[in-house]
């Protein structure tokens, strides 16, 4: 990424060409912070070098963790144990990272020692009463601002049990959290969600050798167990990789291959979604990285049409809502959405963000509490578009630029960084029009 901090997006080119996108960002940090407890050194391909993913390795060099860097994306863990940890001597910060913030509170709620997590603005003002509330019921004491916002003051020496967890939040993080929680607690620890998440914590887990029992929507382990040191290479990030999803299937003449992408079926909601408003993507040479499927994604250009997207989907693609507008904004008809509330709590209240954002280039957005209805088909104009510090706003509006009469101003970018170093870079290589 430049230092730019805002993009002028205008119609661009047909997408053409094979695109290698950065490493998974909730592979990334789980493979720094798993190797670290690890007996043993792990070598780690494919690393995310994002910010959000610094931060997390950055954390663990503070709690004693020795962290190599041989080249760009790659990672040599030095693992010191379970129990090995030692107390940091400032603050913890985790950037603008909700993943590493929430899945450390877990993890350190059963270390000897004391610790606080801070964040930037962002992260500042999110939720976290929804990790620090269960992980209380085991025993852990956390502190939080009154409204439930970080810092998070973790107290250690604390004696965790472990729980039956229904989780009311269908939240990958949530059930991360209690789980690394449960590796530090007596008895044993298991998790049920009222609609499956992503489970790249109990897949991870499970290659660094804990015994973990998991299906769609539950996941049980017992307390005191050792991980060995494993090594992973990170498959490319699906969320990343939706931007230019979306991109080729509304920009006319557009054929772009997206090379061997992270297809965790719990993080692919959005396949589901385009391939139901009538997007031409394909999968070729599937394969397995680091316990995750992958495959190269080729996606072509084909006329949308709008759908009422399937609440099962919601939690598989929770991410992935900002570019879903966008594709609705092509698409011919109506596009209604339902069941996503979540999308309030995220970097920025990306319901509200994006609604604002559509209405300023020209498009009907009806938003409800838990969603909108998106009324597509109609020609975007000119318009500027504030970010909120949210990558995934930035890169949605940089989207529906390709496809406007005019030029869209999009503020507030500099946070792109923290999970798709580059993005202005490769996308203009694609045949993006971005300055």
């Amino acid at each position: 990424m430049s230092n730019a901090q805002h993009w002028i997006a205008r119609k661009g080119q047909p997408l053409q060409g094979s695109l290698t996108i950065p490493g998974d960002k909730s592979v990334s940090h789980r493979s720094v912070m798993f190797a670290a407890l690890a007996d043993g050194t792990s070598h780690i391909e494919g690393f995310l070098e994002g910010e959000d993913t610094r931060a997390t390795a950055r954390i663990f060099s503070q709690l004693g963790v020795r962290i190599e860097t041989p080249s760009a994306s790659r990672r040599i863990v030095h693992g010191v144990g379970i129990d090995g940890l030692q107390a940091p001597s400032a603050p913890l910060d985790c950037g603008n990272a909700g993943t590493g913030m929430r899945l450390l509170a877990g993890l350190l709620a059963g270390q000897a020692f004391d610790c606080t997590l801070v964040g930037d603005e962002s992260l500042s003002g999110r939720p976290m009463r929804r990790v620090t509330g269960p992980l209380s019921q085991m025993g852990a004491k956390i502190d939080t601002e009154a409204d439930g916002t970080p810092p998070l003051h973790v107290h250690g020496g604390q004696t965790l049990n472990g729980i039956d967890f229904a989780s009311p939040v269908a939240s990958a993080q949530i059930k991360s959290a209690v789980l690394l929680a449960g590796l530090y607690a007596h008895g044993e620890t298991s998790v049920t969600e009222p609609h499956p998440t992503r489970d790249y914590t109990e897949r991870m887990l499970s290659a660094f050798g804990v015994d973990i029992a998991f299906s769609p929507g539950k996941a049980r382990l017992r307390g005191g167990q050792r991980l060995r040191a494993t090594d992973i290479v990170v498959p490319a990030d699906f969320s990343s990789a939706a931007f230019f999803l979306v991109a080729a299937s509304i920009i006319p003449g557009s054929e772009l291959r997206l090379k061997q992408v992270g297809l965790n079926p719990r993080r692919t909601g959005l396949l589901h979604a385009l391939r139901l408003m009538g997007a031409d993507i394909t999968e070729e040479n599937p394969a397995e990285q680091g316990g995750e499927p992958v495959a190269d994604l080729v996606v072509r250009y084909a006329p949308l049409k709008g759908a009422r997207i399937p609440e099962e989907l919601v939690p598989d693609m929770i991410d992935e809502f900002p570019a879903l507008f966008v594709a609705a904004a092509a698409a011919e008809g109506q596009t209604v959405v339902t069941g996503a509330a979540e999308l309030r709590v995220k970097e920025s209240d990306r319901l509200a963000a994006m609604a604002t954002g559509l209405r300023a280039l020209g498009m009907q957005v009806d938003e409800t509490e838990d969603g909108a209805t998106l009324h597509g088909g109609v020609s975007l104009g000119s318009g500027t578009i504030e970010s909120h510090g949210d990558h995934r706003i930035a890169m949605a509006f940089a989207i529906a630029g390709q496809i406007s009469h005019g030029e869209v101003r999009i503020n507030d970018i500099a946070n792109v960084a923290t999970s798709f170093p580059d993005f202005d870079g490769l996308a203009r290589s694609a045949g993006f029009n971005l300055a």
